[in-house]
């Protein structure tokens, strides 16, 4: 296909010394505007921190302690020591913990690419909007055009005495709802441009010329698309993430029968005697013990995390049918836009064209009634109008298709 270039310049004088935009500068300053993809950096951070600290080994206990602190002859003090305390765990609890987490983390970052697809499918839809409504407008000129030299027409006739006033009339005011139509086009276009200027947060972005080829909508497989959505989605690859951290958890929460061992050991100086005049002097100190499941074995908490695994499971499954079925209706869309937009330009625009200037031709030489002039005019331009809604909404659904429909921010 032949690329060209779409410049249409908008009503203020300035904008001609405004260099044009292209859609990456607006995909680039729409990133680095986005406060949501600094969210999900920030949430990122925290589940990279969250990871490290479920793996962390349990610090150590230091203390003192004593026995029979009191005076006499016999105890003389008592016993006074330190000791050192520590939980062994046990069975990779703290690793399945760190597995776990760190499935988290990925998820996060799914989520973060998800929310830039999001931001990129925002700003593209408003590029090819934009672009759109440019062409739009130069087709309500055009048609404007049209609507005012059929009304001269009409008075020229009308001034020889072969048309009647209430022709004039009528084709005076197809050429003012014509040009009204270019004032509507044009508002439209500036509403664009403020939503553009929003997501790049820059309030004092003027409207510019926009660089691209507004007629190249990209040609899209259904079956080769939709594989790439189920490949490529972070949305899914995020559910798969959660997945394999909830069927940690259900390992770690088996794991839990397995008790931790806790150790204690430390040196005490006791004072007491022995035997006249001898103390016991220093002495060692230990305690090692378990828990015992006697009264529970976690059994709760392993049927929660099941419950869990299975939830995260179907959410995978929840989510691949979403994108499924929302694939359907976009493409959809987006298969009737093109054909549209292929017809309109193919064939019925340039009949409907052909028949507008025979019936203009034959009004201006009285062989043709002004309903017929009329009729076709209005005809034309509503499929010019409608090519161009066409080819904005097969952009519309391509866009969202290549962003892994992922949606708008």
């Amino acid at each position: 296909m032949n690329r060209h270039w779409l410049w249409v310049l908008i009503t203020l004088p300035a904008l001609a010394q405004q260099a044009p935009l292209t859609l990456a500068e607006l995909e680039r300053m729409a990133l680095a505007a986005s406060p949501a993809l600094e969210q999900r950096a920030a949430d990122i951070r925290a589940a990279a921190g969250r990871a490290r600290q479920a793996g962390a080994y349990p610090n150590p206990v230091f203390g003192t302690n004593g026995e029979h602190v009191a005076g006499g002859p016999d105890l003389r003090g008592g016993t006074i020591g330190g000791f050192f305390e520590q939980r062994v765990v046990t069975a990779g609890k703290l690793g399945l913990s760190r597995k776990s987490a760190e499935q988290m983390r990925l998820a996060a970052e799914h989520v973060q690419e998800t929310s830039r697809l999001q931001v990129l499918t925002t700003i593209r839809r408003l590029y090819y909007q934009a672009l759109g409504e440019q062409r739009l407008i130069s087709v309500r000129k055009e048609m404007a055009d049209v609507a005012e030299r059929t009304a001269r027409t009409a008075r020229e006739l009308a001034n020889l005495g072969r048309a009647d006033r209430p022709d004039v009339l009528a084709a005076e005011v197809e050429a003012q709802k014509a040009q009204l139509a270019v004032t509507l086009a044009q508002n439209a276009l500036e509403r664009t441009w403020r939503e553009i200027a929003a997501v790049v947060s820059q309030p004092g972005l003027r409207p510019s010329t926009l660089e691209g080829d507004f007629d190249a909508v990209p040609v899209l497989d259904a079956a080769a698309e939709l594989e790439k959505v189920f490949e490529a989605s972070p949305q899914l690859q995020a559910a798969a993430n959660l997945k394999a951290g909830a069927d940690f958890q259900l390992r770690r929460a088996r794991a839990e029968n397995i008790p931790d061992i806790l150790m204690r050991g430390g040196v005490r100086n006791n004072r007491e005697l022995v035997r006249p005049g001898v103390p016991v002097g220093l002495e060692g100190i230990f305690d090692i013990g378990v828990q015992v499941p006697l009264f529970h074995r976690n059994q709760g908490a392993i049927a929660a995390a099941a419950a869990e695994s299975d939830r995260a499971r179907m959410e995978g499954n929840r989510q691949k049918q979403m994108l499924a079925r929302r694939f359907a209706d976009v493409y959809r869309d987006y298969r009737s836009a093109v054909d549209s937009a292929t017809r309109y330009r193919g064939s019925m625009i340039p009949a409907a064209r052909q028949a507008y200037e025979m019936y203009a031709s034959n009004f201006a030489e009285m062989a043709a009634p002004y309903e017929r002039v009329l009729a076709s005019q209005r005809n034309l331009i509503q499929l010019e109008e409608a090519h161009a809604e066409a080819l904005m909404s097969a952009w519309r659904g391509a866009v969202e298709i290549q962003g892994l429909l992922a949606g708008e921010e």
